[in-house]
């Protein structure tokens, strides 16, 4: 076989599809064995018993506790989730890294398949997680859309990436960012080739992922749980404590300042909520209790932020520089699980050596630049800045631009600061970059010093985050 330097090749084909084949199907199968019959948190375990008796409510997500449901012919317990999720996580990787082989481009075809191996990810697809499950159901549904072109055929192929990133919008309410991009360019290149045609598309998509998650909750019949206050109550905790102002309803709580001085933390909102002891005098039941009363949730909210701006901002910058690891010096939290949450199910992941493996690299990634969220939210900015004018900017663009949304929207609506929220926007991150790479590489004069600017913010946030971390 000859190659051309840039990745095509030119002669005799050697069994690159077999071989990517075999190590993405070795790395799935890896991951199954390692955390069969699948890692079960708090999460999983009250959707996993919602899923046997069909009772949902909206506190996570039931699109995804009625597929459980339907998966229950096949196996009990967490595995069959876990058989979908690797499917879909190595399939889309099978399909990005199978266009790069039908492009003739068998190194870019290596580059993507290796971006599956990224230890954090390769840890997080071992629970069954919404936030899993979303980031597996995304790439499946880019690697659709690598295949549909242009053209406006292969009407099969849309219609499953389009269903695709609608159930991802159902898993998470704050998907849409994440979606939008991908969704939007599933539409021929014709219906985006003019400015007031793709602000339609544009506007069509936005409403159809809007609706997907409560036309899916309405249509399964979920019980409201309140989750939303969640994000209110935080955000009321967090301007009290930056203002120096009580902005909570009327309770029966005395010097309520000081009272939520002990609750609040910018890391998240746990410490408001009903699982906490001792509860929170001004937490989720209290606060739900004056709700049910006749309190309007949001008008408080809203009035509370327009109030207060620099109090809400100090709040929210706080927390999204913890969520995204930005200027921290401990670790937040464990970055991954390696064990169950205890159920009456006993479903439990056994200890082995390849999942102490994993679960290391993993852990120790978690203190390097790929386990720090605004390194890839950075690298996302670059890769939509520097990929608009190269040759897969039909992907390039809409993963940066997903990456790149997805992420800094945890700025806004976020109450928690785990690791598996940024999952997607560290693989799309990631995929884009590598076509920046590629793609720079493969012009006739690599033009590298074009890629500075748009990566210098990615450099630099490092630069600050590594110094933060060692500077005393």
């Amino acid at each position: 076989m000859d190659d051309s330097g840039d990745g095509r090749v030119t002669g005799r084909r050697l069994p690159a599809p077999l071989l990517l084949v075999s190590v993405l199907l070795f790395g799935a199968l890896a991951i199954a064995d390692a955390y069969w019959p699948g890692l079960m948190t708090w999460d999983a375990v009250r959707q996993y018993g919602q899923a046997l008796d069909g009772d949902f409510d909206d506190w996570h997500p039931p699109a995804m506790g009625w597929l459980w449901r339907q998966l229950l012919p096949f196996g009990s317990g967490p595995a069959p989730m876990l058989v979908v999720q690797l499917g879909l996580y190595w399939g889309g990787f099978a399909g990005i890294a199978g266009w790069a082989l039908r492009e003739r481009r068998p190194m870019l075809a290596g580059a993507l398949a290796a971006c599956a191996f990224l230890p954090l990810a390769l840890a997080l697809m071992g629970a069954v997680l919404k936030d899993c499950l979303m980031a597996a159901t995304l790439l499946s549904a880019t690697g659709l859309l690598l295949w549909t072109g242009d053209a406006p055929g292969r009407i099969a192929l849309r219609l499953v990436a389009v269903v695709l990133l609608l159930f991802a919008a159902a898993l998470r309410f704050n998907a849409l960012p994440a979606c939008l991009p991908l969704l939007v360019m599933l539409a021929p290149a014709q219906f985006r080739d003019r400015p007031s045609r793709l602000l339609v598309v544009g506007l069509v998509a936005t409403l159809a992922l809007v609706a997907a998650l409560p036309l899916a909750n309405r249509a399964l019949g979920a019980k409201p749980s309140g989750v939303a206050l969640s994000l209110v109550i935080f955000d009321l905790g967090g301007i009290t404590e930056h203002s120096g102002v009580n902005v909570f309803p009327a309770m029966d709580v005395a010097n309520p300042v000081a009272v939520n001085h002990r609750c609040y933390t910018p890391v998240k909102w746990d410490s408001y909520s009903f699982w906490v002891d001792p509860v929170c005098p001004l937490g989720f039941e209290p606060f739900q209790a004056v709700v049910a009363s006749g309190v309007n949730p949001y008008r408080l909210w809203l009035s509370a932020i327009l109030t207060h701006p620099i109090a809400y901002a100090e709040h929210r910058l706080a927390h999204f520089n913890i969520n995204t690891r930005f200027l921290v010096h401990d670790e937040i939290e464990r970055p991954v699980q390696v064990e169950s949450a205890p159920n009456d199910w006993r479903y439990v992941v056994h200890p082995s050596g390849l999942l102490r493996t994993i679960d290391s690299l993993a852990t120790a990634s978690a203190a390097t630049p790929l386990g720090w969220p605004i390194v890839w939210i950075a690298l996302a900015l670059g890769s939509l800045l520097a990929g608009a004018g190269l040759e897969s900017r039909r992907i390039t663009v809409p993963l940066a631009l997903s990456s790149l949304l997805y992420g800094l929207g945890y700025g806004v609506f976020s109450v928690a600061s785990e690791l598996r929220y940024h999952l997607w926007t560290m693989l799309a991150a990631l995929i884009a970059t590598v076509l920046v790479m590629a793609d720079t590489a493969a012009q006739p004069v690599p033009r590298w010093r074009q890629l500075a600017a748009p990566y210098a913010p990615a450099v630099l946030v490092t630069m600050l985050a590594t110094a933060w971390r060692v500077l005393p």
